[in-house]
């Protein structure tokens, strides 16, 4: 698991079936998103609504397409406002709460 993105609205986490030594992300920088998002390899994402205290797990096709839209997003320049609108269209979705133990 690797966080890829924190804000104060959202926090990502990717999970990866294998992790490659050399590849790594700064937590809540374009860089650490962009080197994360590039990667094609098996897994997931989580993403927190720290809001709503809510929280989705993204695999398969709906994980591929966040991960599109954000590199898309990312390639175009740095727009934080934009960035947490898209992670907010998937938040949408989110049902389980995030719970404390």
């Amino acid at each position: 698991m690797q966080l890829i993105y924190n804000s104060d609205s959202f926090a990502v986490m990717h999970f990866v079936a294998e992790l490659d030594a050399g590849v790594g992300g700064v937590a809540g920088t374009d860089k650490g998103v962009a080197a994360m998002l590039g990667r094609t390899d098996p897994g997931g994402y989580e993403i927190v609504d720290k809001h709503a205290r809510k929280e989705i797990f993204l695999q398969g096709a709906v994980a591929e397409s966040f991960q599109r839209g954000v590199k898309a997003l990312v390639d175009q320049g740095e727009d934080p406002e934009a960035l947490e609108d898209y992670i907010a269209c998937y938040t949408v979705l989110a049902q389980q709460p995030v719970m404390l133990h």
